[in-house]
């Protein structure tokens, strides 16, 4: 069964944090420096589960009327069957509820521009790199 919760207490950050090392430090080649940014704990943090195990997680930070949506990352293993789009309505539904924020925006890996569009986002600016990686600003207005 499938679930998505916001998470509680530090077991649960450790659960999200063990899942970026896996896909973005060690698949995708972060550098850690990069990866551990110091924002944790300025953001609220959810976890996909798949049962009891965790296989997808993202953070969300509130800046003005803006939702920054971070760190979207779903295990290899587990890619394809909708998790990544759950999270994402999720942050959407969660911003939508709070008064005052007005847009989303993320940081986006080339390859996955289709996705993010699919969900209402557009993509400006100029692509830009971060964690080695090739990125496009996108965002979309929360009604």
């Amino acid at each position: 069964m499938i679930t998505v919760r916001e998470i509680a207490g530090e077991a649960e950050l450790e659960a999200c944090r063990a899942l970026r090392r896996a896909v973005f430090i060690e698949e995708q080649n972060v550098p850690e420096d990069e990866e551990w940014d110091g924002l944790d704990a300025a953001a609220r943090h959810w976890l996909v589960l798949d049962g009891e195990r965790p296989v997808a997680t993202m953070r969300l930070r509130i800046l003005g009327e803006t939702g920054k949506i971070e760190r979207v990352c779903v295990l290899a293993a587990h890619r394809g069957a909708g998790h990544g789009a759950v999270l994402m309505r999720t942050a959407l539904d969660a911003l939508g509820a709070m008064p005052g924020v007005t847009e989303a925006k993320l940081g986006a890996q080339l390859h996955a521009i289709p996705f993010y569009e699919a969900l209402g986002f557009a993509a400006y600016g100029a692509e830009f790199m971060d964690g080695g990686m090739p990125h496009r600003h996108m965002r979309r207005a929360i009604p």
